[in-house]
C-alpha cells in the first residue's frame, strides 16, 4: 500500500516512520477488495490554527482509495501523533463496515 502525505506542519523522519508504522498494517484488511495490487493511502497533516497551543490544534484526514470507493477519516488532537491514532481506529471501523456491506455471507446456501 502506498502512503500519501500531504502536509502543512514539518514531519520529521521519525515522524514519517510512525506513520508508515500505524497506517501500513491497514493494508491487511483490504487486500481482498483490491483487484490492481495498490490501494493508496492520502494522509493529510496539518494544524487547525497558528496561535493556539493548547487543545486539539492537530488534525489528521486519510482517504483510503479503493477500487468503486473511498474511505475516509479524519481526527483532531492536541498531539500530531494521537491524531494519527485516531484517524487509523476510523479508518479501520470504515473498513469493517466496507466489509460488511460487500461480503457476502453463503453460510447454509447451496451454489445452484
Amino acid at each position: 500500500m502506498k502512503i500519501n502525505i500531504k502536509k502543512t506542519t514539518d514531519i520529521t523522519e521519525s515522524l514519517r516512520t510512525y506513520i508508515d508504522e500505524k497506517l501500513m498494517p491497514l493494508a491487511k484488511f483490504v487486500k481482498h477488495f483490491d483487484e490492481t495490487g495498490e490501494a493508496e493511502i492520502w494522509l493529510e497533516i496539518s494544524r487547525t490554527t497558528q496561535h493556539h497551543r493548547k487543545g486539539d490544534v492537530f488534525m489528521a484526514a486519510a482517504d483510503l482509495r479503493l477500487p468503486g470507493k473511498i474511505l475516509r477519516g479524519e481526527a483532531a488532537a492536541e498531539n500530531i501523533r494521537k491524531a494519527i491514532d485516531l484517524v487509523r481506529k476510523e479508518l479501520q471501523m470504515e473498513i469493517e463496515k466496507y466489509k460488511t456491506k460487500t461480503v457476502k455471507f453463503t453460510r447454509g446456501e447451496k451454489n445452484r
